[in-house]
């Protein structure tokens, strides 16, 4: 149980660290402020404080986020608050404290009225029970604490997400996804080198076990197998399909030994029971491939596959119809995680790799509230020659965020019914 909650929350927060820092680090280039970068949600547990930025650990370890300057109001101030402002020599503010203290020491306690951080950058209020409003001149790299201790830093409009240029804003939101489909590429390309080579495709044979059809054959590490009956075989697993459809049926193999000699042989595949179906089995393995371009290309080829896969399942989408049953959830991913934790450090990269694409998949598609969301309004902008409004944009973001909510609450529905339930 605890292994599999410390596995769960290192591939989770692995895989979102990786994405996160790709908004963090394209915005930090494009000169936007970035106020927090958060692991988790819900409640603060852990912060702390360097830079411009406020790094958080929070108590829901079910994803993350980068929290840049334009996308939110100024925290949770409001006129009519009491704050506590800390000034320097010229009276003009360093910091606003949101959390009520009473007889705090060299603070000044303020009832606000109103404030500008965009523009003006100033706050005014009343002090005690002076009826005479005061107005302070306000730092541009003034700090705010919010009520829950996490402090933040004030952002003059010119470092707002929508002061950045638009190829900026579109790299920006762009960067999460594409961290995810590069951390595949490393996990995959990790895993071949970790596991000493890359299991060939090609129709190729690698180890021979004893006592078995192909050893009767005698069948050699190498050998590749070109037709059968005939028929030619281009992979390995049109291979393995021909010999599973066969069980104890004669057929004609044509193989070419790695010396260029080719031979025909007849080997009739031993019949296996697996999951209530009867196989065909010959006793081979297929080739690994040990050279050092293959275990490069596989971080590559596994990463192209996987996508292609999930496309494929998406298309389904609309050609079979939609059924919730092939979406999966934290649920799902923390019940797959403890059967991958039983394979060792191996299946946890390889999880990790997968994971990662899916992440990096989905974010990508044109939901509002989503990565794919915005780029979609990054380019309806570029081709309009001007922003959405934004009271317009928060209503498209917030019918996402909706759509969102409620998929996401039948998925995790759905999931509890299959690993927990049934």
């Amino acid at each position: 149980m605890i292994q599999t909650i410390l596995a769960f929350a290192l591939v989770f927060g692995v895989i979102v660290v990786i994405h996160e820092f790709g908004h963090f680090y394209f915005a930090k280039r494009a000169g936007i402020l970035v106020r927090e970068f958060a692991i988790g949600f819900g409640p603060k547990i852990f912060h702390h404080r360097k830079g411009e930025t406020t790094y958080t650990i929070r108590l829901l370890p079910v994803g993350g986020y980068v929290r840049m300057a334009g996308y939110e109001e100024e925290a949770d101030l409001r006129p009519g608050m009491a704050v506590q402002l800390t000034l320097g020599e010229q009276e003009n503010v360093q910091r606003i404290d949101l959390q009520p203290k009473e007889g705090a020491i060299d603070t000044v306690p303020l009832e606000v009225t109103s404030f500008d951080f965009d523009d003006e950058l100033f706050i005014a209020g009343r002090i005690g029970f002076e009826k005479e409003e005061k107005r302070y001149a306000v730092d541009r790299d003034a700090l705010l604490i919010e009520k829950d201790g996490t402090m933040i830093q004030i952002a003059p409009r010119d470092r707002q997400f929508q002061s950045a240029s638009l190829f900026n804003r579109m790299l920006t939101n762009f960067a999460g996804p594409l961290n995810n489909f590069i951390l595949a590429i490393l996990a995959f390309t990790l895993l071949a080198f970790l596991q000493g080579g890359v299991r060939s495709n090609e129709p190729l044979i690698g180890a021979v076990s004893e006592n078995t059809p192909a050893a009767e054959a005698q069948l050699e590490t190498g050998d590749r197998i070109t037709a059968i009956d005939g028929e030619p075989v281009g992979s390995w697993s049109q291979l393995v399909t021909v010999i599973g459809e066969n069980p104890e049926q004669e057929l004609s193999f044509e193989i070419e030994r790695e010396s260029g000699e080719t031979t025909e042989t007849a080997i009739t595949p031993a019949a296996e029971e697996v999951e209530d179906q009867t196989i065909g089995r010959i006793g081979i393995e297929a080739y690994i491939d040990e050279s050092l371009g293959a275990r490069i290309v596989f971080g590559f080829t596994e990463t192209f596959f996987i996508v292609t896969q999930i496309f494929g399942l998406l298309g389904s989408f609309f050609t079979g119809g939609f059924s919730v049953d092939q979406l999966g959830g934290p649920v799902a991913i923390y019940a797959t995680t403890e059967a991958v934790v039983q394979t060792g450090a191996l299946g946890l990269i390889s999880w990790i790799g997968f994971l990662s694409v899916n992440l990096g998949i989905m974010n990508l598609l044109p939901i509002p509230a989503l990565d794919g969301g915005k780029l979609l309004l990054n380019v309806i902008e570029g081709i309009r020659k001007k922003p959405i409004s934004p009271e317009k944009e928060g209503y498209i973001t917030l019918i996402g965020v909706l759509f969102l909510l409620i998929l996401m609450l039948l998925v995790t529905w759905n999931d509890i019914q299959t690993f927990f339930l049934n």
